[in-house]
C-alpha cells in the first residue's frame, strides 16, 4: 500500500486526528459519518477483527514494520510522519508509534434486545459514571461474561474517549452501546420484560440471592455520589455486594464486573454446556497485551 510522507502539523488528516481524540465521535468523514481515533498497533488489529472500517492510519516513521501482516487493504491511506509530530496529535502520556481514524460499529436496540437473542438479557446501564478507565473496564468485563449491551445514559462519560477504549482492550469495538435518554432507556427494557436493578450500599439484595439468571439491568452510577435518587426510585429492586472488609463501597467498575460474573456464574448454572469447565464458561486470563 502507498504510504505518503506528512511534515506539517497543519496537514488536514492529522487535524482531524487531533480532534476525534479530543471529542470523540465529533469529527466527520466525507460522507458525513462520524469518526473515533485509535491508538496502538494492538486496537488497530482489534478494529480490523472487528471488522471495522479504517479511514486512515498514521505511522510514525521508521515504524512502518508495524503493519507487516495486519491486513489492511491495498487502498488504505497511510500517513507517515516524523514521531513528535505524531505525538502531538495523540493523547496518551507514553504515545505509541502508530494511530488511526475509524468509524464506529452501528449499534442499534435490535443489536441489545433484538429477537435474535436465544437467552434472557443482561445490560449495564450506566448513569454518570465520569472515569473512562471505569468505563472501559466495565465494557471489557461486559464481553467477558457475556453481557448483552451498555446503555449510556446523559452525563456519562464517552466509550470513544482514548482511555475508554484503551481500557476496554478492544471490547467497546464488539459490545453494543447506545446513548439513550432516561425515558427511552427504562421504557425499551420494561416493554422487553427486563428487570432494572439499582446498585445500592445498604438495605439492597445480596447480589448472591437476586435472581441474575433472568433478564435484568444493572445500573451502575457516579463513582462519587452513586445512582441518582430519582433513578433508583423507578428501578424495580435494589441490589448489594456483601463485603466482609472494612470498606464502604467499591469501585463503580469493579463493581459492576462482579455482578456480572455472578450473572453469568447464574446463567452457566441453570443452562450447563458440556463446553464448560468448572463453573460453567472458560477461564479468563489477567492482564492485557494493550
Amino acid at each position: 500500500m502507498p504510504v505518503r510522507i506528512v511534515q506539517s502539523k497543519q496537514n488536514a488528516r492529522l487535524k482531524q486526528l487531533r480532534r476525534a481524540l479530543a471529542l470523540p465521535l465529533r469529527e466527520r468523514d466525507r460522507e458525513g459519518r462520524a469518526l473515533a481515533g485509535i491508538e496502538g498497533p494492538n486496537l488497530l488489529e482489534e478494529a480490523l477483527r472487528a471488522g471495522l472500517r479504517i479511514d486512515c492510519v498514521f505511522l510514525a516513521q521508521g515504524s512502518e514494520h508495524l503493519l507487516d501482516g495486519v491486513g489492511l487493504a491495498a487502498e488504505m491511506e497511510v500517513l507517515a510522519l516524523p514521531g513528535e509530530l505524531l505525538r502531538s496529535a495523540v493523547t496518551t502520556e507514553t504515545p505509541q508509534p502508530i494511530a488511526a481514524l475509524i468509524e464506529p460499529p452501528d449499534w442499534t436496540w435490535a443489536h441489545v434486545l433484538g429477537p435474535q437473542k436465544k437467552a434472557a438479557a443482561l445490560v449495564v446501564i450506566l448513569a454518570g459514571l465520569q472515569d473512562p478507565g471505569n468505563l472501559g473496564t466495565i465494557l471489557r468485563s461486559a464481553e467477558a461474561f457475556g453481557a448483552d449491551g451498555i446503555l449510556s445514559l446523559p452525563g456519562t462519560v464517552s466509550a470513544w474517549n482514548p482511555k475508554a477504549v484503551r481500557a476496554s482492550a478492544g471490547s467497546v469495538f464488539r459490545v453494543p452501546i447506545l446513548s439513550v435518554s432516561e425515558d427511552e432507556c427504562f421504557t425499551r427494557l420494561r416493554e422487553a420484560g427486563v428487570r432494572i436493578l439499582t446498585t445500592a450500599v445498604r438495605e439492597a439484595e445480596h447480589g448472591d440471592l437476586a435472581d441474575m439468571a433472568a433478564a435484568v439491568a444493572l445500573i451502575i452510577g457516579n463513582e462519587g455520589s452513586g445512582v441518582p435518587n430519582h433513578l433508583a426510585a423507578m428501578a424495580d429492586g435494589a441490589i448489594t455486594i456483601p463485603c466482609p472488609g472494612a470498606v464502604e463501597s467499591l469501585n463503580a467498575a469493579v463493581a459492576a464486573s462482579v455482578l456480572l460474573y455472578e450473572a453469568s456464574r447464574q446463567r452457566a448454572a441453570s443452562h450447563p454446556s458440556p463446553k464448560t469447565r468448572r463453573m460453567g464458561y472458560p477461564d479468563c486470563s489477567t492482564g492485557s497485551k494493550l
